[in-house]
């Protein structure tokens, strides 16, 4: 005879599954807007002072979040919860794919090189290498041709050996050849076209994270200075880097995540018809059908319960008001106060957009350093 305090051994599967459903609803999810998403605020205030031209308050978040960057993100139990099976992955704190935190790195690196601190310019672009280096899959690594050109940039113009990066540039270009240094230009632009890529769910309960690529009108910069004009094409495309990561550790998570999630709603719906069977045939006289029956069905429904509370989708929480295509162009111009025309030309050599910005060129080593967009 069974004791009386044991459960039928067909729920007992079904038991622990609740217990562990019960565990996981009692945790509360990070409100949407809150800190989770403190850093992605960051980047895309960064992005819009950048664009507006407003460099020196561009400093603030992209520090903040390059603090949390550079933090272990094995230690946040945000990041920890979210493999568990009850959470979203977007309830972690929010710190980008690849491609986006190369771009915060690649921002701030700019805005020291503005501020006459190429030394820390060049700690970023070397950190944002690191940012895009895959060392699981070990396919594209830090294969951004601007982050070693801008490297060794800095390199060349502090009298060192910026060989091996020149060459690494080179090998990464998709768009266009990259110049020889040129240590004596003493103007330096960088530019951004185009929108950036964003972020979709794909898969039966949006466990897989999908980009759109981006676009940009614009595929060439006209520059024209001081009775001089060159033509510049981008370096890299961010489309590209963020379609061409290979998968993440957390895209196994959800996998398994879905896996289990069909797999326990498939049971509930089984165990659910199979109990009402089996119930129905015992008549309501207390026989084994009864009693195998109401298992079945008690353990169906929280199977199906344990189902419902599974949470596998992919975290398509986006940098969206990132650019398409970046480079970088040098120019000698001399001292003073100077009016540069930047023509942004699409595949035909139509203007798609012009801008005129005046500045002044200090004499002496200090760069003069510009940024220009697209954006309207």
């Amino acid at each position: 005879m069974r004791p009386k305090c044991q459960a039928p051994a067909a729920t007992l599967p079904l038991l622990l599954a609740a217990a562990i459903a019960a565990g996981g609803c009692a945790a509360t999810p990070g409100r949407a807007g809150g800190d989770r998403d403190r850093v992605l605020r960051e980047y895309r205030d960064a992005a819009a002072f950048m664009q507006a031209a407003r460099f020196a308050e561009a400093k603030a978040p992209l520090d903040d979040a390059l603090l949390t960057l550079g933090g272990l993100s094995g230690g946040d139990r945000s990041a920890k919860k979210a493999r568990g099976l009850f959470h979203e992955e977007s309830s972690k704190g929010f710190r980008g794919e690849p491609y986006e935190r190369v771009m915060a790195y690649y921002y701030r690196g700019i805005v020291y090189w503005m501020d006459g601190e190429p030394d820390n310019a060049r700690a970023c672009f070397r950190s944002a290498q690191f940012q895009d280096a895959d060392a699981e899959e070990g396919k594209y690594q830090s294969d951004y041709a601007v982050l070693d050109y801008l490297d060794g940039y800095v390199t060349a113009k502090l009298g060192g050996d910026a060989s091996d990066s020149l060459r690494r540039a080179r090998s990464f270009a998709r768009l266009g050849p990259i110049p020889d240094y040129d240590p004596k230009a003493n103007v330096l632009v960088f530019f951004e076209m185009g929108h950036g890529p964003t972020k979709f769910a794909g898969g039966e309960y949006g466990e897989q994270l999908h980009i759109r690529p981006g676009s940009s009108a614009a595929t060439a910069l006209n520059l024209r200075v001081a009775g001089q004009s060159a033509r510049f094409l981008p370096a890299d495309d961010l489309s590209y880097q963020a379609t061409t990561r290979g998968g993440r550790a957390m895209d196994f998570v959800l996998a398994n995540k879905a896996v289990f999630k069909g797999t326990t709603d498939s049971f509930g719906n089984a165990a659910i018809v199979s109990g009402a069977v089996l119930a129905g045939a015992g008549g309501g006289r207390h026989s084994v059908a009864d009693e195998v029956g109401a298992g079945l069905l008690v353990a169906g429904l929280l199977s199906k319960i344990v189902s419902a509370a599974t949470t596998p989708a992919a975290d398509t929480r986006a940098w969206d008001n990132l650019p398409n295509l970046i480079g970088f162009a040098t120019l000698r111009v001399p001292p003073g106060e100077q009016t540069l025309t930047a023509d942004f030309v699409d595949a035909s050599g139509r203007t798609v957009l012009s801008r005129n910005v005046t500045f002044t060129v200090a004499p002496g080593a200090r760069d003069t350093v510009l940024f220009l967009t697209d954006r309207r």
